[in-house]
């Protein structure tokens, strides 16, 4: 049997905040990144909200949110009970709502009745996603909570609050677009649905996420961006993601890599490594060969076109200067090879690792890590 549930309604474009609005009589609780109170982006926001309604804002907001910074947050849940959560920010600031959502609905037995998401970064999907990534510092893992009920209602894809972002925000996210595309398109779960759907992702980001990186102010380029990333989330929320997030979960715990950066590093083997199934090359094949990678004057065989692909990623990742290898990024070899087997083992505990097509060994998972060592 296969499925494709989207119980978030999406609202995309200039004027689709519009939509809050509608929010009225409500006990809100937003969560907002910490560098966002006061600027014009929230203000914008704030002013679409009915004056009949009691605003508590919550901005303590970590990169890979942090368990401390989440129960400092689900003190404020206890305190307000809100009716509804407005998540603004990028993916931690997501993750962060999410989580402090699910344990302060445990705590309290207060539930949210509506639950919206307004992302400020082209990346995560966690918009239209039932995931939230969540970081122990003190056992230094990183662990996803993953229950239906976390999917935001409404997710709200503004182009004009993305402008903001810096150059690296816009390539690392940009290319964890891509990783979820290209790892949801041969899950486990994947379907006609889900495959539609991380195609048109990939053909996007492919085209124009250089070009976006390089005129970061252009709203048409800004809107397919966001588009994409928000089509790669319903994809991987209903296929599943794989091994390229099961082991950029555990360098970002353990080397604080950036998450999209991570992906990006290890996509082009995760592919080769995938690629050696036949079906699942069919699959990378066949949705390359509906990007500008393929050339329409000869037909060119499911291996040719990976290389392609393979290549492409690191042409996109030198034009957005994106470091392609731990080394570059400032890690040394020694470090990782430490840590190798903690890696390796927690990739494969990780609640992405069986949504890969190919079941990989210990070695064949320590091989990919080895290849962006230096």
């Amino acid at each position: 049997m296969e499925k494709l549930v989207v119980p978030t309604k999406i609202y995309s474009g200039a004027d689709s905040l519009s939509v809050l609005g509608d929010i009225q009589n409500a006990r809100i609780l937003m969560v907002c990144d910490s560098f966002l109170p006061g600027t014009d982006s929230l203000n914008i926001i704030c002013d679409q909200l009915a004056s009949t309604n009691q605003v508590r804002l919550f901005s303590d907001i970590k990169p890979d949110p942090p368990l401390e910074n989440i129960m400092s947050g689900v003190e404020v849940y206890q305190e307000v009970q809100p009716s509804v959560i407005i998540a603004v920010g990028g993916g931690s600031a997501i993750d962060t709502a999410k989580a402090i959502r699910f344990f302060g609905e445990k705590l309290t037995n207060q539930k949210v009745g509506n639950f919206v998401a307004i992302p400020t970064t082209s990346g995560t999907g966690s918009e239209v996603t039932n995931t939230a990534v969540v970081s122990d510092t003190k056992n230094g893992v990183k662990f996803p909570i993953i229950k239906d009920h976390l999917i935001p209602d409404i997710a709200i894809l503004d182009p004009t609050l993305v402008m903001s972002a810096p150059n690296s925000v816009t390539a690392f996210s940009g290319l964890d677009v891509l990783t979820h595309a290209l790892e949801s398109l041969v899950a486990n779960d994947a379907n006609l649905y889900t495959d539609a759907l991380a195609e048109k992702s990939i053909q996007v980001i492919i085209a124009h996420l250089v070009e976006t990186y390089q005129h970061g102010t252009d709203f048409d380029l800004r809107h397919k961006i966001h588009d994409a990333s928000c089509a790669a989330g319903l994809a991987f929320n209903t296929a599943g993601l794989g091994i390229c997030h099961s082991l950029a979960h555990q360098i970002g715990a353990k080397f604080h890599v950036p998450h999209g950066l991570a992906n990006a590093m290890l996509l082009p083997y995760v592919v080769e490594f995938n690629a050696r199934d036949k079906q699942v090359a069919a699959k990378y094949a066949a949705a390359i060969g509906k990007t500008d990678l393929a050339s329409a004057s000869f037909s060119t065989n499911d291996q040719v076109l990976i290389k392609r692909l393979q290549k492409q990623i690191f042409t996109m990742m030198k034009a957005m200067k994106c470091p392609k290898t731990l080394k570059e990024f400032g890690i040394s070899e020694s470090d990782v090879r430490e840590n190798m087997e903690w890696i390796v083992s927690h990739a494969r505990e990780d609640g992405t690792f069986p949504g890969n097509p190919v079941v990989p060994t210990n070695q064949e998972l320590a091989h990919i890590v080895e290849s962006i060592i230096k």
